[in-house]
């Protein structure tokens, strides 16, 4: 888990909040991970599939409240124009983040505006 995120987290009495924090990290570690690699081998294709389809059934709850946030990042140095998560899981196979590098820029945006909606959420909480 990223470092800031896991020290914004331990203040969080969010459940649902903490399966997504944990569902966005595996995804990320995934992306880079078969970036750096240059393939994806049949268990990050697998992993990979699980995530996009939980992501899929469970992020439109979530968007709402990221998108103040992801709309406030640059990608590749510019405001961002759309929503990085949505990015970072619309391909349809692992294999697709050998070398696609514009993907790679999405995962800041997306690590940004997770932890500025934990410290909202925190907060939010009298933390």
């Amino acid at each position: 888990m990223n470092p800031f995120t896991r020290f914004l987290r331990q203040w969080n009495r969010d459940k649902g909040l903490d399966v997504l924090i944990e569902h966005c990290d595996a995804l990320e570690a995934l992306v880079i991970r078969v970036y750096k690699q240059g393939e994806a081998t049949a268990a990050d294709e697998a992993e990979y599939q699980a995530l996009r389809r939980w992501m899929q059934a469970r992020y439109a709850s979530w968007q709402k409240a990221l998108r103040p946030y992801w709309q406030a990042t640059k990608v590749a140095g510019e405001t961002a124009q759309h929503d990085p998560f949505e990015a970072i899981f619309k391909p349809e196979h692992a294999s697709n983040f050998a070398g696609d590098w514009a993907v790679m820029q999405q995962l800041p945006a997306a690590r940004e505006a997770l932890n500025r909606l934990v410290l909202e959420r925190t907060t939010d909480n009298g933390t």
